[in-house]
């Protein structure tokens, strides 16, 4: 029996969800706005306005945070850019031109992160501000902004993992994904007559796992340690999560001349650091404490 799927229909056949036209664009009085690009809008809006609500709550200035936003973007944006060109760099040295177009994508997390706590850094420098007490606030919007920002991957089509036939498969047909990303092993499951892959959607365990973080986040906040710590909670939650996820990708970036995933590799990285470091500030604190203690007892 021959099964074939519409050019812009997407299926989780296991949980008995088909959805049909679902576009990758609209038209606007004769503009055509990416459904991407508008999903990642409102993430951006949508974390800003928790990190500007949290910093109502813990007594901040919120027009710091507004502020902050403007550079966050914008370098953001650039990082993730540059991130994807430098591991992509055996096809971009030899066109260099298709470094400035967005249009087919190329934009990796991992890069606007690392862009946005330096601009962080820099920033609660020149304004004097407790860059630690930051950096825990603005977590909270940057993982809302990733738990939204993930479905525009999905309206595009992209970033999702090998063959599946789990309760979350995701069909796919394969005339709506780029070719490079349909690899050997789901060329074997598309038998003949059908038109579409079958595939584990990395982008909803991301959404997902990090809806869970950002939950947990919320309820350990007011328990905190230390300034700093609801910001390594995020780095190590994220890490090990993406440690996972990202090895069910197949449009992984690689260190060069290597098969090594550099974002599984950065990941566990971040996920040891944020453990080790969480630990040792930990032990410093009570180290501290039980000098006071005994100062204040002599």
């Amino acid at each position: 029996m021959q099964e074939t799927m519409g050019q812009w229909d997407i299926a989780f056949p296991n949980l008995g969800i088909y959805l049909e036209n679902v576009p990758k664009s609209f038209d606007v009085f004769g503009f055509t706005v990416a459904l991407y690009g508008v999903i990642i809008g409102i993430a951006i809006v949508a974390g800003i306005l928790m990190a500007v609500r949290e910093a109502k709550v813990t007594g901040q200035d919120p027009d710091i945070y507004w502020d902050f936003a403007i550079y966050a973007i914008i370098f953001s944006i650039i990082g993730a850019r540059l991130y994807y060109v430098f591991f992509s760099w055996d096809y971009y040295k030899d066109n260099l031109l298709d470094i400035l177009n967005l249009r087919n994508g190329g934009l990796a997390i991992y890069g606007g992160v690392i862009a946005a706590f330096l601009t962080l850094f820099l920033f609660s420098k020149v304004k004097k501000q407790n860059f630690f007490q930051m950096a825990d606030t603005g977590v909270l919007g940057l993982i809302l902004g990733q738990i939204i920002g993930r479905w525009g991957n999905f309206t595009n089509r992209e970033a999702f993992g090998q063959y599946s036939d789990g309760l979350f498969a995701m069909r796919l047909p394969i005339g709506a994904v780029r070719s490079n990303e349909i690899t050997a092993e789901m060329a074997d499951h598309v038998l003949d007559g059908m038109n579409y892959i079958q595939v584990h959607p990395t982008f909803l365990y991301e959404s997902m796992g990090n809806l869970i973080i950002l939950v947990l986040m919320l309820l350990y906040k007011k328990h905190k340690k230390f300034q700093g710590e609801i910001c390594l909670f995020y780095l190590g939650g994220y890490g090990i999560l993406r440690f996972f996820v990202e090895r069910l990708r197949t449009d992984q970036l690689h260190i060069p001349h290597t098969n090594l995933a550099v974002s599984q590799l950065l990941g566990l990285a971040l996920f040891v650091f944020a453990v080790v470091t969480d630990i040792l500030v930990r032990v410093r604190l009570k180290k501290k404490e039980k000098e006071t203690i005994s100062t204040e007892e002599n």
